[in-house]
């Protein structure tokens, strides 16, 4: 299985010919190559995260793609067919499957409403937490998309997380907001959260690719 790291918070993972998207949003270049895609998970509806020209353009490849997400995802992308998923829900999408965690969107700040946020698990070894801290208890986590930057996080937390999570590898994501100094304080961080549980800390570029 191999995964590919597309801009911010935009993975595509593929395994035999299929693949499943994870929030293509709009800080994401547009998605040209979606052929076999059987599905695109929306962990949840803010922008960064999915716009609908990104759900147009993969469904111009595949039209009988499956999109999933909570209810809040589902009620901002009306105009698409969206399986609302919930936490503990598990699903089988083609190849792939699929695990969910959390509920809710870390916070923000109290003037800013806190909406529905899933987590997923990819066939028990991949993890994305989306916008939130969600630790999926009970789970020995292979590989976990660990978020970089963003107006709801502090660096403290985010090695808290990596260690809470104790995954065998990680990566970060969710760092379009960071400069390049940015990038590279926040990976010595999560590198060195990872390897205090004697994890391996991957530092993936846009494009950039991991087997699993």
């Amino acid at each position: 299985m191999r995964l590919t790291k597309l801009e911010h918070a935009a993975l595509v993972i593929e395994d035999s010919g299929e693949k499943l998207f994870i929030d293509p949003g709009n800080f994401t270049t547009p998605i040209t190559e979606a052929s076999g895609a059987v599905g695109v998970v929306l962990t949840h509806e803010h922008p960064d995260h999915w716009t609908p020209e990104q759900l147009r353009r993969i469904q111009g490849a595949e039209p009988d793609v499956r999109i999933l997400g909570p209810e809040g995802v589902a009620s901002a992308a009306s105009d698409f067919d969206v399986e609302v998923v919930h936490p503990g829900d598990e699903v089988e999408v083609g190849r792939f499957r699929l695990r969910f965690f959390g509920g809710r969107h870390a916070v923000i700040h109290e003037s800013i409403p806190v909406i529905d946020n899933v987590g997923v698990l990819v066939d028990d070894t991949l993890y994305y937490g989306g916008d939130s801290f969600t630790v999926p208890e009970g789970v020995e986590v292979g590989v976990h998309a660990v978020p970089a930057g963003a107006p709801w996080l502090k660096i403290g937390e985010v090695i808290d997380y990596v260690m809470a999570v104790g995954a065998k590898r990680t990566f970060p994501t969710h760092e379009m907001g960071l400069s390049r100094s940015g990038k590279e304080l926040s990976n010595g961080r999560i590198a060195w959260a990872t390897e205090q549980g004697g994890g391996e800390f991957t530092p993936l570029e846009p494009g950039d690719t991991l087997d699993f």
